[in-house]
């Protein structure tokens, strides 16, 4: 499919393959190396790519003139792998139902086009809810790009822990199946206060949204009834 950016390019949207393994990786040593905080990508091994492309679509890519400039990876862990379902309480029964959203990368010279998100929803449009359910992933605090982008695709934080070691990690989940509850209470706390954070998701709240008040982020926590 093609696509047209905000800044008037038009660009190519595709599944990606095993073919395209090399300029994958070009892609992902671009955006690492202009990272100032290399904490707040996890990237992936050429074994693990190759395992996200062994399925001809969970990967999704955008190509100016043949260039990759952007791409987003989905995982289908069998076993939950990374204990994303496991940390916010899914049972053993719902991990065939879980995919991962791995990692995006968008090429330091095409930010502010929104590419991000619109892979994501690109490849959740044409993701088949009679088999999956559960959409989970993993964002630093102050990775204020990618929370955005989890944020917009609808997704929740429902817990904050350490994961890949002592990293730090919100992990976020869509419920593809999930009803629309009505709201009990609402709280904001500040991004940076861990702790009372950590407390509020422990006693059932999930993070809804974020916001700015000045220089300071702000996560807002709800409790359904």
């Amino acid at each position: 499919m093609q696509h047209v950016l905000r800044d008037g390019t038009n660009v190519d949207v595709r599944y990606l393959t095993r073919e395209d393994l090399p300029v994958i990786m070009q892609l992902q040593d671009i955006v690492i190396e202009e990272l100032i905080d290399k904490d707040s990508l996890e990237p992936l091994s050429r074994e693990e790519f190759l395992t996200i492309l062994s399925d001809d679509k969970l990967m999704i890519g955008v190509f100016d003139q043949q260039i990759l400039i952007g791409f987003r990876a989905f995982l289908n862990p069998i076993n939950d792998e990374e204990g994303l379902g496991k940390d916010i309480g899914l049972l053993e029964s719902d991990y065939p139902c879980i995919v991962y959203s791995e990692i995006s990368n968008v090429h330091p010279d095409y930010r502010g086009n929104g590419l991000q998100t619109f892979m994501g929803k690109t490849w959740m449009d044409s993701l088949d809810r009679r088999d999956f359910r559960y959409i989970l992933a993993t964002v630093a605090p102050f990775n204020i790009a990618s929370l955005k982008d989890k944020f917009a695709l609808g997704m929740k934080i429902y817990r904050l822990k350490n994961k890949y070691g002592d990293k730090l990690r919100y992990i976020f989940c869509k419920d593809l199946q999930a009803n629309n509850n009505q709201i009990k209470e609402i709280t904001t706390i500040e991004m940076g206060d861990i702790q009372k954070q950590q407390q509020y998701l422990n006693d059932g709240y999930v993070g809804l949204k974020m916001m700015q008040v000045k220089d300071t982020w702000h996560v807002e926590y709800v409790k359904y009834e």
